[in-house]
């Protein structure tokens, strides 16, 4: 059964807005998402094609639609709570993880790189963690071994031969490393030889 769900009508400056924030594409990823799902149940999309689109879940594109439809655009702003940091589960840790370690682009953000602000509204959007600090994300990763400087630096090649390159070139520092084993110590490269009078 279709869900019929629909956001309350929207006059022509909401619709303006909504799409600006939406074209924009900057600040907050939350913002950005919540402002989609509601565009495009004003234009007519069901429930179950939005969750597509936005890559998320039914449930969270009816609680965005449900709280625009009560609050406006007050309801796409995220609300951060001060205090000390909530503990995370070990389900939500490995799921921070793995985002964290994957591109924007898998999950069809307009932007090629992870910030703290962008990774932390996106966990929140996704309903991972109810809330989470600039401070406590950073904590949270280094205590899971990924590296800010990591989330910063993903590239992405755009050769389609990148990964045979990499093999050949890993295999090849695999054989010069076990010569260099191997070699008798006056043969070594870059030492210089006992053995010379």
């Amino acid at each position: 059964m279709t869900d019929r769900l629909r956001v309350r009508e929207i006059d022509d400056d909401e619709g303006r807005r909504l799409v600006r924030i939406v074209r924009r594409g900057s600040g907050s990823v939350v913002t950005w998402r919540r402002a989609q799902m509601v565009l495009l149940s004003a234009q007519g999309m069901d429930v179950a094609a939005i969750a597509e689109v936005a890559f998320t879940s039914e449930d969270r594109v009816r609680d965005v639609i449900r709280n625009f439809s009560a609050d406006g655009f007050d309801s796409l702003y995220p609300k951060y709570k001060g205090g000390r940091a909530p503990k995370f589960t070990l389900g939500q840790r490995r799921e921070i993880k793995k985002i964290a370690k994957s591109r924007p682009a898998d999950h069809g953000l307009p932007f090629s790189t992870w910030s703290l602000a962008k990774l932390a509204d996106f966990l929140v959007a996704e309903g991972v963690v109810d809330d989470i600090s600039h401070e406590g994300l950073r904590a949270l990763l280094r205590e899971e071994g990924v590296t800010f400087q990591r989330l910063k630096t993903w590239k992405a090649s755009n050769d389609p031969h990148y990964q045979a390159k990499k093999a050949r070139i890993e295999h090849l520092y695999a054989i010069a490393d076990r010569l260099r084993r191997t070699a008798p110590p006056h043969h070594r490269p870059g030492k210089r030889s006992l053995m010379r009078h």
